[in-house]
């Protein structure tokens, strides 16, 4: 399958059923020291590295005892959030299934489903200090149809903070290239007193995805 390079760079092969961008995205799992350290921690994605970052620049994870997970498969924020809030109560929803993690409940299903804000806050038995959302819409190819789409889930899971947060609580959510679109900014800087837009270093150079980060909820 694959053979070391020069460097130390790990070569990827292009099989008989393994197209060209496959073998490059299997090239760049193997060679991405974030994969690397993810498996030597015990996490599940490099994007448990993305929420630990933002945690030491915004310090989001102080004090949280209930926390939400949007988009929650295969489950690497929730695990940073176990790990830095051991008492939290932490919600996990996903279309994907995601293994059990202690101390985590689990719903495999639409996010946008009727039932699923009052099946969330059932579990979590109060009003959470911490909603975080890594949802992406599954792409099209078509740009500003995938923008438009993943937008819409930001959106979904901003009006799901504002309606559910604990005074003083926090919002953090993936958006794309260009950040919040204005209207969404404009209800998040209404209801939020600090809102930034950040990009991890774990985030790829190559990708388009920014965090938006929504601090001190002011509540009703």
């Amino acid at each position: 399958m694959s053979r070391s390079g020069a460097g130390g760079r790990t070569r990827v092969k292009t099989a008989k059923r393994r197209t060209a961008s496959s073998a490059r995205w299997l090239s760049r799992q193997l060679n991405d020291p974030y994969v690397r350290q993810a498996k030597a921690d015990g996490y599940r994605s490099r994007a448990a590295y993305k929420l630990a970052e933002l945690d030491e620049r915004f310090d989001l994870l102080k004090g949280v005892k209930r926390a939400v997970d949007l988009g929650i498969a295969p489950g690497g924020w929730s695990q940073v959030v176990r790990q830095r809030c051991p008492g939290a109560r932490v919600v996990g929803i996903d279309l994907l299934p995601t293994e059990p993690i202690e101390g985590v409940t689990l719903f495999e299903m639409d996010f946008l489903a009727d039932e699923a804000p009052e099946a969330i806050m059932a579990a979590l038995e109060g009003p959470p200090d911490l909603v975080l959302s890594d949802m992406a819409a599954n792409t099209v190819g078509h740009k500003q149809t995938d923008h438009l789409r993943t937008m819409g889930l930001v959106e979904a899971a901003a009006h799901f903070a504002i309606d559910t947060l604990s005074p003083g609580g926090t919002f953090v959510a993936k958006v794309l290239a260009g950040g919040t679109d204005n209207a969404l900014l404009s209800l998040l800087k209404r209801h939020f007193a600090s809102v930034k837009h950040a990009k991890p270093p774990a985030s790829r150079k190559d990708s388009s995805e920014w965090y938006v980060i929504a601090k001190q909820f002011k509540g009703e």
